[in-house]
């Protein structure tokens, strides 16, 4: 445990390859994290100061605890704004550039790159539960306890990729991929409470996605099977469903993401070194 919890922090404080650590906090602020494209960052506020970056208020929460992320497309630098006694100062945040895997497959029949209009609106409708959620902002600070694997198995996609099919730019991959047999167990990779818990979307098939306070949710997808509820709290290493190729999948598999409300996070960078 002591091993692990040592692995999570050095995790947290950017040793990671490419995490960029020249970021000092300016007078008020503590932080340690990952100065990268889908990088997340933990710090610690004086009383009374609000942050925000760039155009996004960033939480603080009652014990000077926040958190923010950075995107997959983030630019070299962000500025972060600070305001405290009606005084506001801009500090300008370097941010590590990262490279993408970009794969084209042409010749594929149109219903395999656009979805019927049938579907349209379903689609919709459930991509606006799942922007709803997101934006949820919630005390709980679950994710300073560290993240492990949902579920074990071989990395199949990464956070970042991209394809263009036809022709077409597709919208990138915005977690990471765990291919494993259909029915092994998938496990909440923190504490948390769900949120969302639906076995049939059209895109992400059996989803679930948890809070896990301040911003931060996870999302699984692909479930064969959904086995928590909404409003249902759980604990790191708690069997919530299993993996399953359900939806728009082509293979058995898990699809996970992590987001600060709508920044898309890389899961994979969370995690601690093995």
């Amino acid at each position: 445990m002591k091993r692990w919890l040592a692995a999570c922090l050095l995790a947290l404080a950017g040793v990671l390859p490419g995490a960029v650590r020249a970021n000092d906090a300016p007078p008020g602020l503590t932080w340690q994290g990952d100065f990268s494209q889908g990088g997340l960052v933990i710090g610690q506020a004086e009383p009374g100061l609000q942050i925000r970056l760039g155009e996004r208020p960033v939480p603080v929460a009652g014990d000077g605890r926040f958190v923010f992320g950075f995107g997959r497309d983030e630019p070299a630098s962000v500025p972060l704004y600070l305001t405290r006694n009606g005084h506001s100062e801009q500090v300008t945040l370097r941010v590590a550039v990262r490279s993408y895997d970009i794969q084209r497959i042409d010749g594929l029949p149109p219903a395999q790159v656009t979805p019927p209009p049938a579907m349209l609106e379903r689609i919709r409708r459930e991509n606006a539960k799942i922007a709803e959620v997101r934006q949820r902002n919630t005390p709980r600070q679950d994710f300073m306890q560290g993240w492990i694997w949902p579920v074990k198995g071989i990395v199949s996609g990464v956070y970042g990729s991209q394809r263009i099919l036809n022709g077409e730019p597709r919208q990138p991959h915005f977690g990471i991929d765990i291919a494993a047999p259909t029915g092994t167990p998938v496990v909440a990779s923190t504490d948390g409470e769900v949120v969302l818990a639906e076995q049939d979307f059209y895109y992400t098939g059996g989803t679930v996605i948890i809070d896990h306070g301040m911003g931060i949710n996870a999302a699984y997808s692909h479930l064969q099977n959904v086995a928590v509820k909404v409003g249902q709290r759980v604990r790191q290493g708690e069997r919530i469903g299993t993996v399953g190729a359900t939806g728009r999948a082509t293979g058995a598999h898990l699809d996970w993401r992590v987001n600060w409300f709508d920044v898309r996070l890389d899961p994979q960078r969370l995690l601690p070194k093995e």
